[in-house]
């Protein structure tokens, strides 16, 4: 169980830092401002610097085969990511948009018995408070 999930969310987990900082067009602002300390790409390094000795401590296998340590950078070094799947999620195109979009729409139509009951609560009170002041 432990290596399928690591199947799947090997690459999305390196796709959360967001893109590259050379397409990222608001990293180099931000950074500038204050608002992030760190560069997407410099995050990215660094979660796969502390992940890759913790699966192997672990006996897990992660899902890229270009990933090998780099002596001269004292990094390790991993494959290009395919950041589609993410921009696509991005724009509402994810493989569980349509569910998630169905639930909301089905809460909200279920719950309308509640929006109902609390708008005649709210005008017996104001009915009821019109004929005090009379």
């Amino acid at each position: 169980m432990a290596q399928d999930a690591v199947d799947r969310w090997w690459w999305p987990s390196l796709m959360m830092f967001g893109p590259s900082d050379d397409a990222s067009p608001n990293s180099a602002q931000s950074m500038a401002w204050g608002i992030k300390r760190f560069s997407n790409d410099d995050l990215r390094q660094r979660f796969v610097d502390m992940t890759v000795p913790q699966a192997e401590a672990l006996g897990l296998t992660l899902p890229d085969p270009d990933l090998a340590w780099n002596e001269s950078r004292g990094h390790y070094d991993f494959g290009e990511i395919d950041f589609t799947e993410l921009f696509e999620v991005i724009k509402g195109n994810g493989p569980c948009n349509r569910e998630r979009l169905a639930h909301r729409v089905r809460a909200h139509e279920e719950g309308a018995w509640v929006r109902e009951a609390a708008a005649a609560y709210a005008d017996k009170r104001a009915t009821d408070r019109k004929s005090e002041v009379a």
